[in-house]
């Protein structure tokens, strides 16, 4: 019998090993293509299947997924845009040559350009913070007064919070916009701006898989003007008028950008008008996200999207209703971490699900900027809020780590 492979385009440090996980389960055969295999370390530990080919021409992953089917039955196809959301609409296009379940990739390419979807959105009256978009630093000046300072920056195509900064006074947007436009950023497209009113206010995510909210995440960022994820929580403290009010906008996006096929997730800021949209992302979000909602649901949005790429249908009913939530270890310095303790204790606090550790003693890392290194995370869950929090806090507690710091410039180093 031949054997059915899943194809993944690309890998992920975070959802990557859960997708050949739950690949494996379904009795699928992981098979990754990519740039790069061996910068995704899962691959090589586990002893996956990969394939080394350009993942942004389309014409080398036809060619290479049709070499595979001389060998294999392509059961599916589905892929990971942590680094170039416009991969999303890659993979759509070879679901679409294959004659296998994809996203609409013309829906994706418009979702993935900011000021388009920004566009798209403002016609169907989707509440969203005011913006322009600028072509050079003339206009970024010009349209930040328009709005008003403090003005959110980010690249009109991007991912990961990649060049966005908030710039609460005109020397941060000078400093900014000469980042982006002075050859620093590396960008995928020519250089646009998003210049965005800074709407303040609890930070949301509705997970969604087709036409269906799962639920809302709660975030909270460190400290600006970056926004870096410090912690997590699944569900949301949310009333059922908020909880509505987010899930309206949701499907209204969903409807407006043509959303309609496999997961999406969409971030919100609760300002004083209400839910404002943010972003809309035309794919799952980034771990801890999957592990949260399967913990406090029972939901496996992962194996539930394997099934939809497979041309199975998902189900998405919930099985419990607990609390999960995740917290992120950062440094306040830069430096090289000098060592860290013994997670074994925090590991071993009821309710703990997991602590892992992203960098090992000796590796130098940065502490700040739009992509700072994380020393690592512990994820908790329990049956209510208060209680998830505790074993949250208990078990960070027990996690001490000493950082060398990196000498200033000129400085001697310790």
């Amino acid at each position: 019998m031949v054997t059915k492979a899943l194809i993944l385009v690309e890998g992920h440090s975070g959802n990557g090993p859960l997708y050949v996980q739950a690949a494996k389960r379904l009795g699928l055969h992981p098979i990754t293509l990519s740039a790069d295999p061996a910068q995704y370390d899962y691959i090589a530990s586990k002893g996956l299947e990969a394939t080394h080919v350009d993942t942004d021409d389309l014409d080398a992953l036809i060619r290479e997924c049709s070499r595979l089917r001389g060998t294999f039955d392509i059961a599916g196809i589905t892929g990971f845009a942590a680094k170039n959301e416009s991969l999303s609409a890659t993979v759509g296009k070879l679901c679409w040559y294959f004659e296998v379940p994809g996203p609409n990739s013309a829906s994706i390419e418009r979702c993935c350009d900011k000021s388009t979807q920004r566009q798209i959105l403002a016609e169907a009256g989707v509440p969203m913070p005011d913006y322009r978009v600028a072509a050079n630093a003339s206009e970024v000046e010009t349209f930040a007064a328009e709005i008003g300072l403090p003005v959110v920056l980010k690249p009109v195509m991007g991912s990961g919070s990649k060049g966005v900064r908030l710039c609460r006074d005109v020397d941060e947007l000078t400093e900014h916009t000469n980042y982006l436009l002075g050859g620093k950023h590396i960008w995928r497209c020519s250089p646009r701006i998003l210049v965005e009113q800074f709407a303040q206010g609890p930070h949301y995510i509705a997970e969604i898989m087709q036409n269906e909210v799962i639920g809302i995440t709660a975030a909270d960022f460190g400290p600006l003007p970056h926004f870096v994820f410090h912690g997590v929580t699944f569900p949301a403290p949310l009333s059922e008028y908020e909880y509505q009010r987010i899930a309206d906008v949701s499907l209204g996006c969903l409807q407006a950008l043509g959303l309609t096929w496999g997961p999406t997730c969409i971030e919100f800021r609760w300002t004083t008008r209400g839910p404002v949209v943010i972003e809309v992302n035309p794919r799952m979000a980034g771990a801890p996200d999957p592990q949260l909602v399967q913990l406090a649901y029972g939901v496996d949005i992962i194996t539930e999207h394997i099934k939809l790429v497979i041309g199975e249908k998902c189900d998405l009913r919930r099985r419990h209703s607990h609390t999960a939530a995740a917290r992120f270890l950062h440094s306040d310095r830069d430096g090289t971490l000098e060592w860290i303790c013994d997670t074994s204790r925090a590991a071993a606090v009821t309710g703990v699900t997991e602590v892992k550790l992203y960098v090992e003693p000796k590796t130098q890392f940065t502490s700040r900027g739009e992509d700072p290194d994380c020393i690592g995370r512990v994820i908790a869950a329990s049956p209510n809020l208060a209680q998830t929090k505790e074993i949250l806090q208990r078990a960070v507690d027990l996690i001490d780590w000493s950082v060398i710091p990196t000498p200033a410039p000129g400085e001697a180093p310790p």
